[in-house]
């Protein structure tokens, strides 16, 4: 035994003196729209190495092929002779190295769009999604790595979730690949709002192009979005987090510590407000539910391949669920809203062939192939979102929890033992099988019926979910005005004489209190 413990610790000791990969990214000429990448490592000493680079960015379930923007590879030892080299598949580079102790790599990352899941550069700013700058040593993903970023001459300011070094300007570390392609950068003369903190855990929101809007309420009421997020979860697990607006836009991608989001502040109008505010908690409560809280499948990533899994719709369907509690729970929608936004999402689904044609755990599977919101265009018909059925589904077994329990139970404590479970405890992801098992230990019965409706097409039996809260929901088509077209507009009443626990479980699910007024 003492043998043994020695050996962990010499091994556990010679990985972490492992020498980390130093990465310096240089933009030189930003009307170039290019990147300049300088990689230097010491590897073990080999007759060659394998580079690779992501073919996508975990948050953004496409295949984006970003190996494609590189250009101008050049391997050198330490003397300054250039190494041969050719490429290996895909996503890969084989190095030739010869047992060389010391590699400098150098390429150009060339960039096109603009978009949160790219890296891209310009007269102005720079933002750099690492899983696309970033080549790491083919299956060493933990290897250690620094980045030092080499601002335009004019630039000042660089956000990032990543811990800096001390006493180097601009330098970061990550403690593996994991941690540093969940870790987007965004580098020029940037503004930063009043920071705040939740639990003396310091939250800064650094954004290029701010706009003009009133800067101390959107963060007090941020602020208030974080405060209900992480005590419906009952643990905040970082030190720092940061929101990273990367100006005008669409779109958003989750990190662990921080969150990339499309952002203009100048469009902040009350309706504006309010979809921000919505935008922003979906995009934070995705560090519990799909950075911690995730399937099985989401980590360790195959950054090759991408990550299919069936459970995409809670890992996205359940945080856009999520998104009107948390903000009710702030005070800044009414009930009013927080059921709209429900009936908006039924409406949609209800009213679409495609429920017919694919269950929700298809979609989740596919959307590699058909989109994130489902095809468009030829085969628009045969598919539906996740981000669509996904909080339909959120809250029938919301509701059929708390009706099981009496109300003493909810998704929310699904949620909760989900985190404690399996990020806490077990430090992993959970299985099909175990989701089922831990709604089961939470509700106190089997809910098979619920289960359908991931699975199969099965039509949700609305009136019956809806009827546990106490809510009358009108399934009948309508006419459409001024046409001969029928469609179901799903609206949704209180009943006239609902039971103690009808009332009990819709007060408690609404966050019953008064909401604050939202900007005009």
């Amino acid at each position: 035994m003492k043998l043994l413990i020695c050996y962990l610790s010499i091994a556990t000791s010679l990985a972490f003196a492992q020498k980390p990969m130093k990465y310096a990214v240089s933009m030189e000429s930003p009307s170039s729209h290019t990147f300049h990448v300088t990689l230097n490592y010491e590897p073990e000493k080999a007759d060659s190495l394998v580079l690779k680079l992501p073919d996508w960015t975990p948050g953004y379930y496409q295949l984006m092929d970003y190996a494609a923007n590189i250009a101008d590879f050049k391997a050198k030892d330490k003397n300054g002779n250039e190494i041969e080299w050719k490429r290996a598949g895909k996503t890969g580079w084989m190095i030739y190295t010869k047992k060389a102790s010391t590699l400098t790599i150098d390429y150009d990352v060339k960039t096109t769009r603009k978009f949160v899941a790219t890296s891209y550069l310009d007269s102005a700013h720079a933002y750099i999604t690492p899983a696309s700058m970033f080549m790491y040593p083919d299956q060493k993903i933990n290897t250690r790595a620094e980045v030092a970023i080499i601002p335009y001459k004019d630039w000042h300011n660089v956000a990032t979730g990543l811990d800096s070094l001390p006493k180097k300007q601009f330098t970061y570390s990550a403690p593996d690949f994991d941690i540093l392609y969940d870790s987007p950068f965004l580098i020029g003369n940037l503004e930063e709002l009043p920071p705040f903190k939740v639990k003396g855990i310091p939250h800064r929101f650094i954004c290029y192009k701010l706009g003009d809007f009133d800067k101390v309420k959107f963060m007090t009421d941020i602020k208030k979005i974080v405060e209900k997020a992480s005590a419906l979860i009952g643990d905040i697990p970082y030190k720092h987090y940061t929101f990273i607006a990367i100006g005008p836009g669409q779109g958003g991608i989750e990190h662990l510590n921080s969150t990339t989001i499309s952002f203009s502040g100048d469009q902040l109008n009350s309706r504006g407000w309010e979809g921000m505010l919505g935008f922003i908690t979906h995009e934070y409560f995705h560090h519990y539910n799909v950075k911690r809280i995730r399937p099985i499948e989401l980590g360790p990533f195959d950054y090759e391949n991408g990550s299919r899994t069936n459970m995409l719709w809670v890992s996205e369907g359940l945080t856009v669920y999520y998104e009107p509690i948390i903000m009710k729970e702030a005070g800044l929608i009414t009930t009013e809203k927080m059921l709209e936004s429900y009936r908006s999402h039924i409406t949609e689904v209800e009213n679409k062939p495609g429920r017919l044609h694919q269950s929700l755990a298809q979609a989740s599977a596919q959307t590699w192939s058909d989109g994130p919101f489902g095809r468009t265009g030829e085969g628009a018909d045969q598919t539906i979102s996740v981000y669509r059925k996904g909080p339909i589904v959120g809250l029938l077994f919301d509701f059929a929890i708390r009706h099981e329990t009496q109300n003493k139970k909810s998704l929310d404590d699904v949620m909760r033992k989900l985190y404690k479970d399996f990020y806490k405890s077990k430090k992993r992801g959970f299985t099909e099988n175990e989701l089922r098992e831990t709604i089961t230990k939470v509700a106190g019965k089997l809910l098979d019926e619920l289960f359908t409706y991931i699975y199969t097409t099965a039509e949700p039996d609305y009136k019956k979910y809806f009827a546990y809260a106490g809510l009358d929901i009108d399934t009948a088509p309508k006419q459409v005005a001024g046409s001969n077209k029928t469609e179901k507009t799903f609206t949704i009443t209180p009943m006239a004489n609902p039971t103690k626990l009808q009332k009990k479980v819709f007060e408690s699910w609404s966050r019953a209190g008064k909401a604050t007024e939202l900007l005009p």
